[in-house]
C-alpha cells in the first residue's frame, strides 16, 4: 500500500497540472477532476506499480491520466455508435472572441487521438520540450516529435474546415 505521506506529497506536487491535462484533453472540469481523482485511486491502489523517486512518479500519473482519457474517449465512441448520435456542437455564438477561439481550439483537439492530444496539449499548452513529454509518456523523443507534427497538422486541417468566408482576414461575398 503506498504511504499517505507519499499519496499526500505527490498530490501537492501534481494535482494542479494533472487537472490542467485533463481538462485540456476532455474538454470538461467535471470530468477532468474525475480523472485526475481516478489518477490518485489508482496510484493509492496499484503502489506497488508506481515507480519509486519523484520523475517516475509524476510520469506514471501523467500516463495513467492520459490512459483514463483514452478510455474515457473509447467508452464515449461506442455509446454514440449504439445510440446512433453526434457528439454535441460547441457553442456557435459567443460574443466573446476568446471564448469562441477557445471553444474553436477546444473542439478541434477533441478530435485528436488521445495520445495525439496529450503531445500536443503538453507541449503547444503546458510548453514542455519533447524530450520531458517523451520521459511523462513512456515513449521516444522521436514519437512525440512525429505525434507533434502530425496533430498540428491535423489541427490546421480541421481548423481551416471550421472558418467561414470573411474569416482568417478574407473577405466573402454576401
Amino acid at each position: 500500500m503506498l504511504s499517505t505521506g507519499r499519496l499526500a506529497a505527490l498530490f501537492d506536487a501534481h494535482h494542479l497540472r494533472l487537472y490542467r491535462l485533463a481538462r485540456r484533453m476532455s474538454g470538461d472540469a467535471e470530468e477532468a477532476r474525475d480523472l485526475v481523482q481516478q489518477a490518485f485511486l489508482q496510484a493509492a491502489r496499484h503502489a506497488h506499480s508506481l515507480p519509486a523517486g519523484e520523475p517516475g512518479g509524476e510520469a506514471w500519473l501523467v500516463r495513467t491520466v492520459v490512459n483514463l482519457c483514452r478510455d474515457r474517449r473509447r467508452r464515449l465512441r461506442v455509446r454514440q455508435a449504439v445510440a446512433g448520435t453526434l457528439p454535441p456542437a460547441a457553442p456557435s455564438s459567443n460574443p466573446e472572441a476568446r471564448a469562441v477561439a477557445r471553444a474553436t481550439v477546444q473542439a478541434a483537439l477533441a478530435h485528436l487521438s488521445p495520445r495525439r492530444r496529450a503531445v500536443v496539449v503538453l507541449h503547444e499548452l503546458e510548453g514542455k520540450a519533447a524530450v520531458e513529454i517523451a520521459r511523462l509518456l513512456g515513449v521516444t523523443a522521436v514519437t512525440v516529435r512525429w505525434h507533434l507534427a502530425a496533430g498540428r497538422k491535423a489541427l490546421k486541417e480541421l481548423l481551416a474546415g471550421q472558418s467561414g468566408p470573411g474569416e482568417h482576414g478574407k473577405s466573402g461575398n454576401p
